[in-house]
């Protein structure tokens, strides 16, 4: 398994190439869905820094609290999340999920938003992965799909989700979205 400094080292550079990508995209571009069903690149943005700001980093920060939700050792990981984990990276797969109103992002408000919400994680990037020292291993959260996570893996996860997403990128650059 991955450092979680080497993690953070890369999720920095995600980031960074994140907000390049960004700038090369009017506000039309960010804002237009290839179907109904799809989300457009600002989604996408706003779906990356919500769910670290409070999924990802939200769990990271209760393992190391070891509130209520927290397990005690009692979770376990699943196969997905094994394989997740050994790879160092999620299957480079579409993953869908049926639109909802909890799920689905809103569309972004401006660039700056974008640009802004992107630095604030990064920087609660770097100032949890210090932290993670101090989390006992067996105080987990559970992950949809991979089951029972520690804080330095639901740490690790972010920067696994940030690449992931990096193939949907490309896949709505490709078709002009």
């Amino acid at each position: 398994m991955r450092s979680t400094t080497e993690a953070l080292q890369a999720f920095q550079k995600s980031v960074d190439r994140y907000i390049d990508e960004l700038n090369q995209f009017s506000m039309e571009q960010l804002l237009a869905k290839p179907s109904e069903e799809e989300w457009s690149i600002g989604q996408m943005y706003v779906h990356l820094i919500r769910s670290a700001q409070y999924l990802h980093l939200r769990n990271v920060d209760q393992c190391i609290a070891g509130n209520e939700a927290v397990s005690e050792g009692t979770g376990k990981k699943t196969e997905n999340g094994k394989k997740a984990f050994e790879l160092g990276s999620f299957p480079p797969i579409r993953i869908r999920v049926p639109a909802s109103p909890q799920y689905t992002p809103n569309q972004p408000e401006s660039k700056e938003q974008l640009i802004a919400g992107l630095q604030d994680v990064a920087e609660r990037m770097k100032h949890t992965e210090p932290a993670l020292i101090q989390a006992p291993l067996e105080h987990t959260v559970p992950h949809p799909n991979f089951g029972a996570l520690n804080a330095a893996e639901w740490f690790l996860l972010v920067e696994m989700h940030y690449r992931h997403h990096f193939l949907q990128l490309e896949r709505l650059k490709a078709i002009g979205a």
